[in-house]
């Protein structure tokens, strides 16, 4: 793992380490990313790996990957909280 991602990760695990029981359902079952966002993250990856970003969408879509990553973790943390399992 990269430091950038070490780093997210142990701030991730600072968050959630008080989450309370229902605090942490809460983050456990966030709802998937509405079509109107995920038809836009589409596009974007889809420009990305066809290399026709602009440099505005590239800043763009580096923003919603770095969003996707923190809810992520989030989220994983959140519902290893909640099954009692050791957090991943």
């Amino acid at each position: 793992m990269n430091d950038s991602v070490d780093a997210l990760e142990r701030f991730v695990e600072h968050l959630t380490r008080g989450f309370t029981p229902k605090l942490a359902r809460h983050f456990a079952e966030l709802p998937e990313p509405s079509p109107e966002f995920q038809a836009r993250l589409d596009e974007l990856a889809e420009k990305a790996n066809e290399g026709t970003l602009s440099p505005v969408e590239a800043r763009e879509y580096d923003k919603y990957v770095e969003y996707i990553d923190f809810v992520t973790f989030m989220r994983l943390k959140a519902r290893a909280r909640v099954s009692g399992a050791p957090s991943p």
